[in-house]
């Protein structure tokens, strides 16, 4: 058995491997309910995207110090530990093996095998079948190696930003913006003729549009966890932080611009399935096939990429002494995390079997942006607590940068408990059931260390 993890992805694995975790279903569906909560105001829907991007990419700008300074697997979970202590950090992953980490995997697999029921009639036990299948096939890749699963990863995401793109080009080439579509299969909830238009912009609904952006861009801090596994992770994480959130946000920007063109302001805003509805409305009934194909690809994408980095999470808490042992140990052949990612797949296989997921993260996935926002204040706590500290990459315009994205989270966390307290509440006891799990992990690791009692 060897003790580190074989150093093998590159700038453009580990570019990709953001882009491809973060695009899943969002972009083909949220920016319709962006438009209708920015007042039916194209202007203003662009401007929260454009702020949403730029809110996102100030917690990759920060967390790219974070990376160089620090280029240890575990990524996040490594720099809360570093600068709020070991609790915290263990919270942290605690909560993304049993509910946000493995949950999301399994509400992907769950999504994409309920797509393709646009192909073939699936029963709800078929869809658990082919969910959990997908979770196999994605372990067994990882398993056999970081570099196979990249491989994967790589293709999968290329033709994902290619559907974009394709999409997106030919929505803006030939739409009309949704002229000759209101004309002949209007959308369900779309304006009557005489009716006032869309509500007025106000700043609860620009409040709530912004919420939904950062949802749709959240997952990029993932690339963080391979720093084990980057080669050159001083510089090369970094670099895939910025590159990938830059990417996303012109991805975003032409994907909405797309679908403005093909369906209008009024047809976009009353749209449920807006990725869908452009496409049919430019291309006609028989482009949805298509459509459903890259939203497949992009569920799968988005957990494939999930279950590279999460295990390494698992694997440095393990190896720190707070999570189970054995999820230390790297594969002899593959030098892999292998049972760090067999462990997280059988969960996320159960939640997936079970439905489980979707109570679970109804509940806990908000907390998610506590830790998002730890992340960033840790630049701040850690310029104070080791100024001296190697920083090859340093965020530009700080505090602020920092400052302003643990705001976004706060805003995130805030709005929730707010919204829905008593979900909070629930999820706040599950996060917490950790307690007892780290006072018995941390006392076994002291009696198992020279001297212990």
């Amino acid at each position: 058995m060897t003790d580190n993890l074989r150093p093998t992805l590159g700038r453009r694995d580990l570019t990709l491997m953001l882009v491809g975790n973060v695009i899943g279903s969002g972009i083909f569906l949220v920016p319709a309910s962006v438009l209708r909560q920015s007042g039916e105001s194209v202007p203003v829907s662009v401007l929260v995207w454009c702020v949403g991007g730029l809110l996102s990419l100030m917690g990759a700008l920060s967390y790219a110090e974070l990376g160089g300074m620090n280029p240890r697997a575990g990524g996040l979970y490594a720099y809360i530990r570093e600068a709020f202590g070991a609790f915290p950090a263990f919270l942290y992953g605690w909560t993304l093996f049993f509910v946000i980490g493995s949950g999301t995997v399994a509400t992907l697999a769950v999504a994409a095998a309920g797509q393709l029921t646009h192909f073939a009639a699936l029963t709800g036990p078929q869809r658990q079948v082919i969910a959990v299948a997908l979770i196999v096939v994605m372990a067994a890749i990882n398993v056999r190696g970081t570099r196979e699963s990249a491989a994967v990863q790589n293709v999968t995401t290329w033709l994902k930003v290619l559907a974009i793109l394709v999409m997106s080009g030919l929505l803006l080439l030939l739409g009309d913006g949704g002229g000759s579509a209101a004309a002949t299969a209007p959308v369900a909830g779309a304006p009557v003729a005489g009716v006032p238009a869309g509500p007025a912009v106000t700043v609860s609904g620009v409040g709530l549009a912004v919420i939904a952006v950062l949802w749709a861009y959240e997952g990029w801090q993932y690339v963080t966890f391979l720093a084990g596994d980057a080669k050159d992770p001083q510089r090369t994480i970094p670099f895939a932080l910025v590159a990938g959130t830059v990417t996303l946000i012109a991805l975003y920007l032409l994907s909405v611009a797309g679908y403005h063109a093909a369906l209008g302001t009024a047809r976009m805003a009353a749209s449920e399935r807006v990725a869908g509805d452009a496409v049919t409305a430019v291309l006609g009934a028989g482009a949805g096939s298509a459509v459903t194909l890259a939203i497949v690809l992009a569920m799968y994408s988005a957990a494939h990429a999930g279950v590279t980095a999460l295990p390494r999470v698992y694997f440095a808490m393990a190896r720190d002494g707070v999570f189970f042992r054995r999820l230390s140990e790297i594969h002899p052949r593959f030098g892999t995390p292998a049972v760090a990612i067999v462990s997280s797949c059988a969960w996320a296989a159960v939640l997936a079997a079970t439905g489980t997921f979707e109570q679970l993260l109804t509940y806990v996935v908000f907390i998610g942006w506590i830790f998002y926002g730890l992340g960033a204040a840790a630049v701040i706590a850690l310029r104070r607590s080791r100024p001296a500290a190697e920083r090859p990459f340093r965020v530009p315009g700080y505090p602020v940068t920092p400052a302003l994205f643990v705001l976004a989270a706060a805003v995130i966390v805030g709005n929730t408990i707010l919204e829905q307290p008593s979900r909070s509440l629930l999820g706040l006891c599950v996060v917490l059931l950790g307690l007892p799990a780290y006072a018995a992990w941390t006392r076994a690791a002291r009696r198992a260390a020279p001297g212990g009692t």
